[in-house]
């Protein structure tokens, strides 16, 4: 009698929490998910990004708003406007952004422009080429009539004469979550990727950034390559890294990501595989460096994965329900 009521019990549990399970993914279709971000600050990002889609925007209009908000940010030191110099004390930057149509524009060491997104769309909408460089960049941008602007602001120049003092180089991981203010504040955060998913199921994607503070004159990271530090492939999904860019350039890290997802991986276990790929490969040399990547499905599916703790990216769904989330890792946090 006991064991029959205890398997009632059982049996009845197990409905329960199949009727979940399925209550909860009738209420994400209800609700899928629009854009998504690397870091905490990604959110205000996603927001305007859902606002330009919910105006009737489309996602690569979207995508382009959400990368616009970091790049007027002043106190933002690594996007944009108030970003850090390299070590001769210039403000260069990198964006690129992709739609599902094999369309792409990226520019890379962009000077006295604020918003290195809407100059890298230029390049994809007004040229036969997909990537712009330094001076030449600068020069496409001034004629399609954007505005020059000085990039170095007070905040930052302090920051790179004090750097000069020592002029000790050294990528530290997570920065973004150790500098003064709250983690994921606009005090210390690092570039921006920016995936997006329409209700049609159409994508977009943009990533921008000021680069690495005080690096060499002429570096250029991950970001602004495509299959580096951006990719997307229709019917399939995208992918957005952060961290230490040459570590994500040597494996070609997010055409990584979108081809593992190709293959049938889910974005969650794409981004494992290229993360321990960088580990297998690099051994010792990526010791206490910091690398993540963030993927979204063309099913409107997340993943994210990171070498250590630290990394967090924004979800926002269409009904505008947004989290920030902490990133798995491989590896504890050092030290």
């Amino acid at each position: 009698m006991n064991e029959a009521i205890s398997r009632r019990g059982a049996l009845g549990l197990g409905a329960a929490a199949t009727l979940a399970a399925s209550a909860a993914r009738a209420s994400v279709a209800a609700d899928p998910v629009a854009i998504v971000s690397t870091w905490d600050f990604g959110k205000a990002a996603n927001e305007a990004a859902l606002a330009r889609l919910k105006a009737g925007g489309t996602v690569l209009d979207a995508v382009e708003a959400g990368a616009k908000v970091p790049e007027a940010d002043p106190t933002n030191h690594s996007v944009g406007y108030g970003g850090y110099p390299d070590r001769d004390g210039h403000v260069t930057l990198d964006a690129i952004i992709m739609d599902e149509d094999g369309r792409v524009g990226a520019v890379a060491a962009l000077e006295d422009v604020v918003h290195a997104i809407s100059v890298a769309r230029l390049v994809m909408e007004k040229t036969p080429h997909t990537l712009l460089v330094g001076e030449g960049a600068t020069r496409f941008a001034l004629d399609q009539g954007m505005k020059r602007t000085k990039l170095l602001t007070p905040e930052a120049e302090q920051a790179w004469r004090e750097w000069l003092k020592t002029a000790h180089y050294q990528p530290v991981a997570n920065i973004e979550n150790q500098l003064p203010g709250p983690p994921g504040s606009s005090l210390n955060h690092d570039t921006i990727g920016i995936l997006a998913r329409g209700l049609d199921g159409h994508l977009a994607a943009a990533c921008t950034t000021s680069g690495m503070a005080f690096k060499m004159r002429g570096r250029v990271g991950d970001s602004p390559q495509a299959g580096a530090g951006l990719f997307l492939e229709k019917g399939v999904g995208a992918a957005a890294s952060t961290g230490v860019g040459e570590e994500v350039t040597r494996i070609a890290g997010t055409a990584r990501v979108v081809a593992s997802m190709r293959a049938g991986l889910s974005p969650q276990a794409a981004c494992e595989e290229a993360v321990k790929h960088i580990a297998r490969l690099r051994g010792a040399a990526i010791k206490g460096l910091q690398v993540g990547f963030l993927a979204l499905g063309h099913d409107g599916s997340v993943g994210a994965y990171a070498l250590l703790p630290g990394f967090t990216y924004a979800v926002t769904r269409h009904s505008g329900a947004a989290e920030v989330l902490p990133s798995a890792s491989l590896f504890a946090q050092p030290g």
